[in-house]
């Protein structure tokens, strides 16, 4: 089993922003029209982060399999035993100051949740907490 060390949130926020910004133009640019969000640790003030920036690429259905091919050809393939039809996931750990990990989900399917996890530790502090301590055993 691999340990994971996680940080305050806080401490990378602006790093994460930083990095966000610059990818976001990137991956509008390689997939318009796709919803980008900042997921993760580090769009949430509080939580506990393993010290990445994660993304979220929302596209349409009709539009999955062009943005898993698109994103193929910029970013490693991460976790590919995890794919569905509606759901692929890329990284590229090496190329900037924090982690990168990118999760593309279809619109509206069971794997497009990352959005609504979010929203609701945003919403809710004491959730902020409870999903800390779990973190922290």
């Amino acid at each position: 089993m691999e340990t994971v060390t996680f940080k305050e949130g806080s401490a990378l926020r602006e790093q994460a922003e930083r990095l966000f910004t610059s990818q976001k133009e990137k991956l509008a640019n390689l997939i318009p029209g796709a919803d980008i969000q900042h997921i993760g640790g580090t769009a949430v003030p509080g939580l506990l982060t393993k010290g990445d920036l994660d993304i979220n690429v929302r596209v349409s259905k009709d539009a999955f399999s062009n943005a898993v091919k698109v994103l193929r050809e910029h970013y490693a393939i991460n976790q590919p035993d995890n794919w569905t039809d509606a759901f692929a996931s890329f990284k590229d750990d090496t190329s900037f100051a924090l982690p990168l990990g990118i999760q593309v989900t279809v619109i509206g399917s069971s794997d497009d949740h990352f959005i609504k996890h979010r929203d609701a530790l945003l919403r809710d502090p004491k959730l902020v907490e409870e999903f800390n301590e779990l973190k922290r055993k």
